[in-house]
């Protein structure tokens, strides 16, 4: 069966005045010194799909503008709210004083299964996400509310930051993209 691939226009996609006015889901996430130009890019541009509210840039982690980060965000880190923080732990501190629920996206003893995790609709979450090869910092792990992880059943110890930042951005909207 042939279907009709739709083109930009027939998307009906909202502007980035129009976005940056609406409703956000109640989610933003922080990088902790994330070093790939093209993984930041990357979570700029499934924060869109997403609204997220904001992404917190921290430690190495590099911030637009920037040629590489925009050729995987496209213009979504027009969008995205973004905030440079020298000290992950100090983002997440103040986010905990914020009313933020952190969730560590990493792989601790005792972490939550993703996929068990129910978030509740009258909460505002921080999802954190390390570094490509040591992960979350631990002192910002131990500051962390709640540990999840993706569930992984094949020969690799983990996920690229930006795929796994993109399946918890997607259980965070499945579970609350009502909210929308």
């Amino acid at each position: 069966m042939e279907r009709h691939k739709l083109n930009v226009e027939e998307l009906n996609r909202i502007s980035i005045d129009d976005f940056k006015k609406s409703q956000k889901l109640p989610v933003c996430v922080v990088l902790d010194n994330v070093r790939s130009l093209y993984n930041v890019g990357s979570v700029f541009r499934t924060a869109d799909a997403f609204r997220i509210e904001k992404i917190y840039l921290c430690g190495v982690t590099c911030c637009p503008p920037n040629v590489e980060i925009h050729k995987t965000a496209l213009g979504a880190e027009d969008s995205v709210a973004w905030e440079k923080v020298e000290d992950t732990l100090q983002a997440v501190q103040r986010l905990k004083k914020e009313g933020y629920v952190v969730l560590c996206v990493e792989q601790v003893e005792g972490s939550v299964r993703l996929d068990d995790l129910t978030l509740d609709a009258q909460k505002r979450y921080a999802l954190v996400l390390g570094h490509e090869v040591y992960g979350v910092q631990q002192q910002v792990v131990d500051e962390s509310d709640i540990c999840v992880e993706v569930p992984q059943h094949g020969t690799k110890h983990s996920l690229n930051v930006s795929v796994t930042a993109g399946i918890a951005m997607w259980h965070c909207y499945e579970q609350l993209g009502y909210l929308l």
